[in-house]
């Protein structure tokens, strides 16, 4: 039973703090995480453990796809560079600086480096909820290295257990090709397996079946990855990625917003699953590690949490500075950023599960069946700097964003008023035609025509400086007049349903209806 007395807990502590957060402006990763303390210290959830295999093979897999599918693909195209350096190199460094910090505190070279692997990674969930409010790029930017660089960890962490444990060849042409295969195989494999969901969707005509395959996408991906040991990571975020592309033309538009619905659902459940473990953690990792090692533990804490913000932002200035030095074309200028914003990016590499997994895997024995070297100091120190980090930078992030006074991204809403106006022009273009060759009614596609002239004239209209007050009114008034239909519309339904004249799966049919009309008319989604 303890598992769906864990279930329904999180599930509270999930409720509550999503009420608490709006109310008090802090953001919900924080309240997780110190709820997740809490619960950690009832003696009934004492001896929880996360499981590592349920963090890299269950959850990982589906939150990354969905990060992959609702990122920009022409941003991360457009800042490939920086991107690749912040996911690959700056992991490297990360993961030595703390391996020679570790070792300097008394951990031998091999699990010094599972350290620093471990906790090299910034996490993608965290990234998400603590950066939202930042302008597209920078976002896409921080959201994708995160996506990446997790692979990179990975393939790190398994060299030094490897080495520990005495079953791996680290000389340098050994890791130039495990980290080669490791990529070059996870990209093959990603485009192999979203060349199969694509090809499946295609064929399959209904919602439900569509979505199973694309259910079963990330979870093909990462275990083909993983068989053949390469990054299962980046095999999801390929697969992610590629299919982000050919979505808008394969499937049904009720299996589209049905997708949308589950995944955005799932993964936010999943998501703030993950703070609330890795709070309950915390205790355990204490309770596990000697008295004697406790304070060297919490200086370690310290330092590591202070080394890889160190390392990230001498890492941010000095790239650039070389980036600069090598490349002065106009188009490289153009792009460039200000100091503030790496400042905010510097103090943005939170972490989170895939770093307490990745310390939780390592393995309790080396080949020669002693225990492996400092396997609970490891954890302990992760589970400490994924909470300082989630808890000091989140905090202090929101004010440095503040500071930094970062330019607004205005190129979304005019992208977003550009397709529109596009799409209407081009269906108006096309009504006439239409109109003959489908046998309508020419006053239905008057009336039809009408209505799309006039929310074309509300698109120019938020296009120009000034004289567009009054459409944009009058299209308040509109949606305010049609919501309140819709809402008596509902309440009729429901007086019949209540009166027995119609039956419930009658009123759901025309519920669906009303609320996707609902949906159209207020622009909101799920989770928004």
């Amino acid at each position: 039973m303890l598992g769906l007395e864990l279930l329904v807990v999180i599930g509270v502590t999930t409720l509550l703090t999503k009420v608490i957060a709006r109310r008090i402006g802090v953001a919900q990763p924080l309240l997780l995480v110190a709820f997740g303390v809490l619960i950690g210290l009832v003696p009934l959830f004492r001896h929880i453990e996360l499981a590592p295999e349920v963090v890299l093979f269950l959850f990982l897999p589906a939150i990354l796809y969905w990060e992959s599918l609702t990122t920009s693909l022409r941003e991360i195209r457009s800042n490939l560079r920086s991107i690749v350096l912040m996911s690959t190199g700056l992991v490297v460094v990360t993961a030595a600086a703390v391996a020679v910090l570790a070792h300097s505190l008394g951990l031998p070279w091999g699990p010094a480096w599972v350290l620093g692997a471990a906790v090299a990674p910034t996490d993608a969930t965290a990234m998400t909820s603590f950066t939202h409010a930042l302008p597209r790029r920078n976002v896409t930017i921080l959201r994708a290295e995160s996506l990446i660089n997790d692979g990179t960890a990975l393939v790190l962490w398994s060299l030094a257990v490897g080495f520990t444990v005495g079953d791996a060849d680290v000389s340098l042409g050994a890791v130039t090709v495990t980290f080669l295969f490791a990529y070059l195989a996870a990209a093959a494999i990603g485009a192999l397996v979203a060349w199969a969901a694509i090809l499946a969707r295609r064929r399959l005509r209904d919602a439900i079946t569509q979505n199973i395959a694309m259910l079963l996408t990330p979870f093909t991906a990462y275990l083909l990855a993983e068989l053949i040991h390469a990054s299962g990571v980046l095999a999801v975020v390929v697969a992610g990625l590629i299919i982000s592309q050919a979505a808008p033309r394969i499937g049904v538009a009720e299996g589209r917003r049905q997708s949308d619905a589950f995944w955005s659902f799932s993964t936010f459940l999943l998501n703030a699953s993950l703070f609330v473990l890795v709070g309950i953690e915390l205790p355990r990792s204490v309770g596990e590690l000697a008295t004697r090692d406790l304070g060297l533990g919490l200086v370690a804490i310290v330092a590591v949490t202070v080394a890889i913000v160190a390392v990230r932002f001498v890492f941010q200035f000095a790239t650039v500075f070389l980036i600069r030095l090598l490349d002065r074309r106009p188009k490289q200028k153009a792009r460039r950023m200000s100091n503030r914003w790496r400042v905010v990016s510097s103090l943005s590499g939170f972490r989170g599960a895939v770093s307490l997994a990745a310390a939780l895997a390592v393995p309790a024995t080396i080949g020669s069946g002693h225990p492996f070297p400092g396997r609970d100091f490891i954890v302990f120190v992760t589970t400490g700097v994924i909470i300082v980090t989630l808890v000091v930078q989140g905090l202090v992030l929101p004010g440095l964003v503040r500071w930094a006074k970062l330019p607004g991204d205005e190129a979304v809403g005019h992208e977003l008023r550009l397709a529109e106006t596009t799409a209407t022009r081009a269906a108006l273009d096309e009504l006439p035609q239409l109109v003959r060759r489908l046998g309508v009614d020419p006053e239905l596609g008057e009336r039809i025509q009408n209505e799309f002239e006039e929310h074309l004239e509300l698109l120019e209209a938020e296009d120009e400086s000034e004289g567009g007050e009054e459409a944009v009114e009058r299209s308040r008034q509109d949606t305010e007049l049609r919501l309140a239909l819709l809402a008596c519309k509902r309440e009729e339904v429901v007086r019949l349903r209540d009166e027995g004249e119609i039956d419930d799966i009658v009123l759901r049919d025309v519920q669906r209806r009303l609320d996707v009309e609902e949906v159209r008319l207020t622009g909101r989604e799920p989770g928004e």
